[in-house]
């Protein structure tokens, strides 16, 4: 499927920068390289060469890499143009690209929309380019690396593959019955083996909320009174002043979020408002806001003034929680000791004593939670949806025999269908606008 347009756009980062690399797709692409370039390059070479505006002017000196289609990113004639990464360069660069006719600048996620659409690359390895374009922390590259090479398709495809299979047995069974070469028995295995999928792919489902702490970070929540050294730690663990800290009750008043990366892993660290009863309006707001976070959380640090204790209440039981007692550098003696033996971890912020252990725990605790980031899991809300219709179709198949064999192989096609969807091996026009405005414009 060969686009009339071609299409431009910067594909490298933001300007200023040493390189800037300009990338244009579409049949026009051959004609441009030869103008700009003063005649055609070898194929898939990086070459040297002196780049002029139509006018013959001298646009920069810079290296040239054409790919023919169908074998390129995008499955249509693509070159690249690695400039100087100078905001004029650039502008002038696209200016007289554009000026040719059939050449436009590309919207987000162009590119990959075509190598979508040219069959390169299908639904879930698309999404997973974008993952990989976002991927902060390691553990985030290497799950999308995994998915952008076909893991997570070959698994959706291999279960389609089953389906297909499966109905086209119970068809056979139904419309051969007599024939010797069609076993009666068939459809015993056929069922049996979707019983077993269905297994599978609630297992697979299951992984989502680990899919979900790699892409979007584990989330820890800060609780506690109000100078219980909630902000205290929050900037120790943040290593930087990103919380006012005052001796004044009610300092925090609104969420505030840092993101670090522990191990390679994401983790969004959120310090709140002192939970206390008769706050004031505006901290009341705050206090409400930190409730329904905390219900969100995947851990929860409840802090205490250990010097100064203050219970707070209505915590979400089901949330893993850790006791953390602070300012443990104004007790010694016995009253360190019963501090040190009544909360999960003791710390002191001035001195750093146990910072670093509860660090560590946290970190473990995401890793867990995480999984191994080598497993095969769906990586998008779309995928789960997709994938519990299709075991609502397969359960029915299986569990409601009173609805005859040509329904119930009717429901193994709609399951089949359900699994295409999330590859794009059936029709989703629909989606294809969401998933590519995800992109940035170049990719």
């Amino acid at each position: 499927m060969i686009s009339r347009d071609s299409i431009v756009a910067l594909s490298s980062g933001r300007l200023p920068a040493g390189v800037a690399v300009i990338r244009i797709s579409g049949p026009q692409t051959r004609f441009v390289v030869e103008m700009i370039a003063g005649g055609m390059v070898k194929d898939r070479a990086a070459v040297l060469r002196k780049l002029r505006a139509a006018n013959g002017s001298v646009l920069d000196n810079g290296l040239m890499v054409f790919f023919p289609g169908p074998a390129s990113f995008t499955g249509e004639d693509v070159a690249e143009f690695h400039v100087h990464g100078g905001r004029a360069v650039v502008a002038r660069m696209l200016e007289t690209i554009t000026g040719f006719d059939g050449v436009r600048h590309a919207e987000p996620g162009e590119f990959t929309r075509r190598a979508f659409l040219n069959g390169k690359v299908d639904l879930v390895e698309t999404e997973a380019l974008a993952d990989l374009v976002n991927a902060e922390t390691e553990a985030q590259r290497r799950f999308a690396v995994q998915n952008a090479e076909g893991v997570q398709s070959e698994l959706y495809l291999r279960w389609r593959r089953r389906l297909v299979h499966a109905r086209a047995m119970i068809e056979a069974e139904i419309d051969f019955a007599d024939e010797d070469d069609v076993p009666g028995s068939v459809s015993d295995t056929v069922w049996s083996d979707v019983r077993v999928m269905i297994g599978e792919i609630d297992r697979h489902v299951a992984g989502f909320r680990a899919a979900e702490i790699i892409r979007d970070g584990f989330e820890v929540v800060i609780l506690g009174a109000p100078n219980a050294g909630k902000s205290s730690l929050f900037n120790a663990l943040a290593r930087r002043d990103a919380a006012i800290v005052t001796d004044e009750p009610g300092t925090t008043r609104d969420l505030l979020e840092v993101v670090l990366d522990l191990d390679g892993l994401r983790v969004r660290l959120t310090d709140t408002a002192g939970l206390r009863d008769a706050p004031g309006k505006v901290e009341a707001i705050g206090i409400e806001k930190a409730r329904a976070k905390a219900d969100r959380a995947d851990l929860l640090l409840l802090l205490q003034d250990t010097a100064d204790p203050q219970e707070v209440d209505s915590l979400p039981m089901a949330i893993p929680t850790l006791r953390v007692g602070t300012k443990f550098d104004l007790l010694d003696g016995q009253a360190a000791r019963d501090a040190d033996k009544r909360y999960d971890h003791a710390i002191s912020v001035v001195e750093g004593t146990g910072v670093g252990a509860l660090l560590a725990e946290i970190g473990q605790r995401a890793a867990s939670a995480a999984g191994d980031v080598g497993d095969i899991l769906p990586s998008r809300l779309r995928h789960v949806e997709l994938l519990g219709e299709a075991n609502r179709h397969l359960r029915r198949a299986v569990d409601d025999r009173a609805i005859g064999q040509e329904l119930r192989a009717e429901e193994l096609r709609l399951a089949a269908d359900r699994l295409g969807r999330i590859v794009g091996a059936i029709d989703v026009e629909d989606m294809l606008d969401v998933i590519f405005s995800q992109f940035c414009i170049g990719k």
